[in-house]
């Protein structure tokens, strides 16, 4: 192939939040996320819902800076499980608790 006609291939890097857009894709992407059993990638995938839904509107609702949001679902972030639950809440969602599989 002649390389004056080849064309250029671009690649962006995939966001889970743009295709975070039901609450339906929210709550598969959570479930998902809560049978790793890994806290690190539950907040990964709380601040993907979180940007996905706009986290100055969250921030606003949570009665937190859009910074300090950003900060606490951060790969280092830690945030409580105060923030989480009334994350969950502001998206209509709750945390249930079942048995493991054998």
């Amino acid at each position: 192939m002649d390389t004056a006609t080849q064309e250029k291939v671009t690649f962006e890097k995939w966001d889970p939040a743009k295709y975070i857009n039901t609450k339906e894709r929210v709550i598969v992407f959570l479930e998902g996320a809560l049978e790793e059993n890994d806290p690190d990638f539950l907040l990964r995938t709380v601040n993907n819902i979180a940007r996905s839904k706009g986290m100055s509107q969250i921030a606003k609702e949570l009665g937190v800076s859009r910074k300090g949001l950003y900060k606490s679902l951060a790969p280092d972030g830690n945030p409580s499980f105060k923030t989480v639950f009334k994350l969950l809440d502001i998206l209509g969602l709750r945390l249930k608790v079942e048995p493991k599989s054998a």
